[in-house]
């Protein structure tokens, strides 16, 4: 018989680097653990990396977060499984186009709109069904740098960043009395598998980065990780509506050059 009075964390996009780091994070925090991904395999191979010996803890499921259905499944499985959910993490989400503006297509930009504001947005709408039953329950939306400050050419990222921040205060101040806490982190640049590959694309200068970061590097996928727990967690109970910056000074360094 499944343990009830455990809790329970939703990852989205945990198979990979920030939301596995975090998923890592929730399952050392004793937390049972909902990855939700595109891909299905890595999800359940992350749950078993998770489960060690003690098998059935937690879960995989495969999840387009733009695809309604599929958020509503979702939920719906986390509660069937576990009877309850108390964290959601909108982890999900994918990379802008490399390309000039002008040379930017809309179906890309409408492509990554959709992962990003509508599937935040699906989820916190259906994970709020659950929570405001129980009421209680934290959500922590990934925002960005580039949600906060001008990043040429990462138009559709930025806005959609923009726009998580506004909807994470938008749902923190609708669902504050009814035990619902809901922030966001912005973080800066991350040393992931997806930012490796861009370097050895050519795509990104990493040398350049660490040298505009005051704290001179990269962030490390927990790093992230633990911020997020925080905000999830008891320690926040009094919480709500923020966006912390986990970016090493980037967002307030203000002087000209490196």
């Amino acid at each position: 018989m499944i343990d009830q009075t455990r809790r329970v964390a939703l990852v989205t996009g945990g198979a990979n680097g920030i939301g596995w780091a975090t998923a890592q994070r929730f399952a050392l925090d004793g937390y049972r653990v909902v990855i939700a991904d595109m891909d299905a395999d890595r999800a359940r191979e992350r749950t078993q990396a998770l489960d060690g010996a003690d098998t059935g803890m937690h879960v995989g499921i495969r999840a387009d977060v733009a695809v309604e259905a599929d958020v509503r499944a979702l939920i719906d499985t986390c509660v069937e499984r576990f009877g309850r959910l108390d964290v959601l993490v909108n982890n999900a989400g994918n990379s802008d186009q490399p390309h000039p503006t002008i040379e930017q297509n809309v179906d890309a930009f409408d492509r990554l709109l959709g992962i990003h504001v509508r599937g935040t947005f699906l989820a916190c709408r259906e994970a709020a069904r659950v929570m405001l039953a129980q009421r209680s329950g934290a959500i922590v939306n990934l925002g960005s740098i580039a949600g906060l400050a001008g990043i040429p050419a990462r138009n559709a990222y930025g806005a959609a960043k923009a726009g998580i921040v506004a909807m994470t205060r938008s749902l923190a101040c609708e669902w504050a009395r009814d035990g619902i806490r809901v922030n966001a982190v912005a973080p800066g640049y991350v040393a992931t598998e997806l930012v490796e590959t861009l370097k050895r694309n050519g795509q990104m200068n990493l040398q350049a980065i660490e040298r505009r970061t005051p704290m001179g590097r990269l962030a490390q996928p927990d790093e992230i990780a633990r911020a997020i727990s925080f905000l999830a967690s008891d320690a926040a109970s009094y919480i709500t509506g923020t966006v912390l910056s986990v970016d090493g000074g980037w967002h307030a360094y203000g002087a000209a050059g490196d």
